[in-house]
């Protein structure tokens, strides 16, 4: 998952949580928008470990 799909993640996560007031039967909006938003935080974290991973330090 790239980095900007993980904040794009993280940012519908928290618009479904905590601004959308719409009923669905069966579903918890909120619900699913925590749980987008831990989805995102860990793409965002794997991304930034796995980019840093094939560099070299001491090629400054």
């Amino acid at each position: 998952m790239t980095i900007g799909g993980s904040i794009g993640l993280i940012i519908l996560g928290a618009i479904l949580a905590f601004a959308v007031t719409a009923d669905v039967a069966g579903v918890d909006l909120t619900v699913v928008g925590y749980i987008l938003m831990v989805g995102g935080a860990v793409g965002l974290v794997f991304g930034l470990l796995t980019r840093n991973r094939g560099r070299d330090p001491g090629a400054y």
